[in-house]
């Protein structure tokens, strides 16, 4: 069940948007595909393949839908303050080469607030460019929970719908181009790549990781609706030169591509409607 939570995460808060008319609440089933590191940095990755139930409930300041989990806190004209969440998959230590012999990976949650502030948009809202800035706190999924510190990812993200429709309709594909740096503090990046004197070994010396720059990320997704069917795939690109950890011993790879899919089938929805304008 945890992995599957996770799955939707990775895969649902990467892919755009939409504004438009929906129902209040739709009750489905889907099933999502993705192949990812075992962390940022490691050159080895697993590949998920997991069903899951879908619900999609929308309040005028909550919505959880195939965005993920939103709480708009408040919506100034082109700024928004939203909720946001993200989450890590579980990695055992024995798994995984670089860090045999040392303790295995919890899972991670993430919690924050987002600013999220409007740039430009279209007439019609076919084109959207926004710049998000999500500062979320970590936290290690365990039977007695624990702080891991705070990541702060800035990015521009472009939506642009309608693709493939001659008459300019958001009925067609959706693309979604993403980038932006990301931060992390000493905590959150000890927790991943720091080495303790006891876990040191001939080709893992010790090594204690500082907060800072973390490296960037490049993301581009598609998303289109057929009729109770949706569809939604993406690629990221995510490269470590120039952060902080990047000498660590536990980073064997500094640029690495990720790709995912998910599939969503609607069976029982609202007949209220609700207009929406996600970021």
């Amino acid at each position: 069940m945890l992995k599957r939570s996770l799955l939707s995460c990775a895969l649902l808060a990467t892919l755009p948007a939409q504004a438009t008319e929906v129902p209040r609440w739709e009750l489905g089933a889907g099933l999502g595909g993705v192949r990812l590191p075992d962390y940022r940095g490691s050159d080895e990755s697993r590949n998920y393949l997991l069903p899951f139930p879908y619900f999609a409930y929308r309040l005028d300041w909550l919505k959880a839908d195939r965005n993920g989990v939103r709480a708009r806190l408040f919506d100034l004209d082109r700024t928004e303050l939203n909720f946001s969440v993200g989450a890590t998959p579980p990695v055992r230590s024995s798994k995984n080469r670089a860090r045999e012999g040392m303790p295995d990976l919890k899972p991670m949650l993430e919690f924050g607030p987002s600013l999220d502030v409007n740039l430009w948009r279209s007439a019609g809202d076919s084109y959207r460019l926004d710049l998000r800035m999500p500062l979320r706190g970590a936290i290690e999924a365990r039977s007695n929970p624990r702080a891991a510190g705070w990541t702060f990812s800035p990015r521009v993200n472009l939506d642009i719908a309608g693709l493939g429709h001659a008459d300019g309709s958001k009925d067609g594909w959706r693309l979604g181009l993403l980038a932006g740096p990301l931060f992390a503090d000493s905590r959150q990046n000890r927790y991943f790549y720091s080495v303790s004197e006891s876990q040191a070994r001939a080709d893992r010396p010790a090594y204690r990781a500082s907060g800072g720059y973390s490296g960037m990320q490049f993301l581009a997704s598609v998303s289109r609706q057929f009729g109770d069917v949706w569809f939604g795939a993406y690629a990221r690109w995510d490269s470590l030169h120039g952060a902080v950890f990047e000498d660590s011993p536990l980073v064997r790879r500094t640029s690495y591509l990720t790709a995912g899919f998910g599939l969503t089938w609607t069976f029982a929805r609202s007949s209220e409607m609700v207009t929406i304008d996600d970021d």
